[in-house]
């Protein structure tokens, strides 16, 4: 008799998960927003040449195991380029691929330092993947494991060339990740060369400046890590999965508006 109520209360979850994301589908819709990913195939994506089935669909979900054999770029690309947009996806690391040397990044950018200058770090379980927007690895909100939280903008943040207000404004105020194994909700709003993140619904990054971003690009799941050679994975390893993945294209600046920034 238990069985038979665990096997009802399974069912009646899986068709209360089914109207809760038919309900928030319809949301997206009536806000404006188009899918980029159908939950069936990656249409309407750039699958890399000779990734050999390492990208692919999984129980309706964007699934990578970080083992792309691709020769070249392995990230997971759009077909189409975009401009100014509001991205919605969810994403989740799969488990950690090992012990990472993981720097403490400080609120403005900058990694915390011993007395010698050298930069310290703590080995910590890591994965590591992220999101390219307009279609450069400068321009990536990173997704992994490190104290900082995921959404950070590595390319801008890392680059000691970068004015000191560039590298705080990419460092998220707050770790809003949820533990390893669980669903995040990424929103993503691109506005000319100003960048806005919010992740679990906290606000993480705030319109903050992106020097020399494209104006328009195609958006990547990135590929990091891989396999060693002897078959087991780098500390750094993109074991992830994408879900729910919709853009919102918004109108681009007039010639008035754009110098007006």
């Amino acid at each position: 008799m238990s069985r038979l109520r665990s096997c009802v209360c399974l069912a009646s979850l899986l068709v209360v998960t089914a109207l809760t994301a038919t309900a928030a589908a319809q949301g997206e819709v009536e806000d404006g927003f188009t899918p980029l990913f159908n939950g069936t195939d990656l249409s309407g994506w750039t699958i890399p040449e000779g990734d050999n089935g390492h990208w692919k669909v999984v129980d309706g979900v964007i699934d990578y195991d970080a083992a792309s054999e691709a020769k070249g770029d392995r990230n997971l690309w759009t077909e189409n380029e975009y401009g100014d947009f509001i991205l919605k996806l969810d994403w989740r690391i799969k488990e950690t691929s090992g012990f990472y040397d993981t720097p403490i990044v400080l609120s403005d950018g900058t990694y915390l330092k011993d007395a010698t200058g050298r930069t310290i770090t703590i080995k910590r379980p890591n994965a590591d993947s992220g999101i390219y927007v307009r279609g450069t690895s400068r321009a990536q909100l990173n997704i992994w494991c490190w104290p900082v939280g995921s959404g950070e903008v590595y390319g801008y943040r890392n680059n000691a060339k970068m004015p000191p207000e560039v590298r705080a404004g990419v460092t998220p105020r707050v770790n809003a990740d949820n533990p390893v194994g669980e669903w995040n909700t990424f929103e993503v709003i691109m506005v000319g060369d100003r960048l806005t993140v919010l992740l679990n619904d906290q606000l993480i990054i705030e319109n903050a400046l992106l020097p020399d971003v494209p104006e328009r690009g195609r958006i990547a799941l990135q590929h990091h890590g891989g396999l060693n050679e002897d078959g087991t994975y780098k500390p750094a390893s993109s074991l992830v999965q994408f879900r729910n993945v919709w853009i919102k294209e918004l109108p681009p600046a007039t010639g008035d508006q754009a110098a007006a920034r």
